[in-house]
């Protein structure tokens, strides 16, 4: 599972010749560091590493307050067509990308968000994905709970603010896990989106290394490393949530 990753750090130190060298070596003749630091200069890492960042958290906050305030209605909520809504709404999931990419362009467009790191964000903020993985984790939270709040006088706001978001804490760490690799790891909506160098995320960045006739992999590789580095970092934060509240999300429906 982590070999590929081992490798591409491990050739991320290796010369230009070493990585087209048949058959190939592992380990490096000789550690090479300036591939680091030459890419450094020619990258401004920090500003992609900052749109990254924005647009990663924007995006994984709106996913998480839509998605919940969504997933609360059609678990707690009997209203007629719920369950036509939730079937419609997971439906969408058989839709590929391609299909509805230039109906999203052309609304982004009138609402003036091309060029714009919210023109990244808004867009895919709501997901299937993440209602029914909520909407499952919810239906196991007893209604008995919700009605002796109501008779407390709690509201509805309050209600989902101060009991389920607190109590679906597992499966809202499940949900921004996922949310955090799709936003960080998403290359091809930003490239339709973004047309000016400053508000390149690091995925289109490391496009620039790639030419026409010859592509700068030592480059690309080292690039690669810096840019794993932040998302392995949350996964290894985030994972004790992972498999218990995948495994809850799925035992009940």
């Amino acid at each position: 599972m982590f070999g590929p990753v081992l490798w591409v750090v491990v050739s991320s130190f290796k010369v230009p010749s070493e990585l087209y060298r048949v058959p190939a070596t592992f380990l490096p003749e000789q550690w090479v560091f300036s591939n680091y630091t030459d890419a450094l200069r020619q990258f401004p890492f920090v500003r992609y590493l900052a749109n990254s960042v924005f647009v990663t958290l924007a995006a994984t906050a709106v996913t998480l307050a839509i998605n919940s305030m969504a997933a609360f209605a059609l678990s707690k909520y009997r209203f007629p067509g719920r369950d036509f809504l939730f079937l419609f709404m997971l439906s969408t999931l058989m839709v590929p990308l391609q299909v509805i990419m230039i109906p999203i362009y052309l609304v982004v467009a009138r609402l003036g968000m091309i060029d714009t790191l919210w023109g990244i964000v808004i867009p895919p903020a709501a997901t299937p994905t993440g209602v029914f993985l909520l909407r499952q984790y919810m239906l196991t939270i007893p209604d008995e709970l919700l009605d002796a709040a109501r008779i407390d006088g709690a509201g509805e706001w309050r209600i989902y603010r101060q009991i389920m978001l607190p109590l679906t804490r597992p499966a809202l760490a499940v949900l921004a896990i996922f949310s955090i690799m799709w936003r960080w790891n998403d290359y091809l909506w930003p490239l339709i989106v973004i047309s000016s160098d400053r508000n390149f995320t690091l995925q289109l960045g490391l496009a620039r290394f790639q030419g026409q006739l010859v592509t700068d992999w030592n480059y690309v590789l080292a690039m690669t490393v810096l840019s794993i580095l932040p998302i392995t970092l949350v996964f290894a934060f985030l994972q004790r949530y992972l498999v218990s509240g995948i495994a809850t999300t799925g035992l009940k429906g």
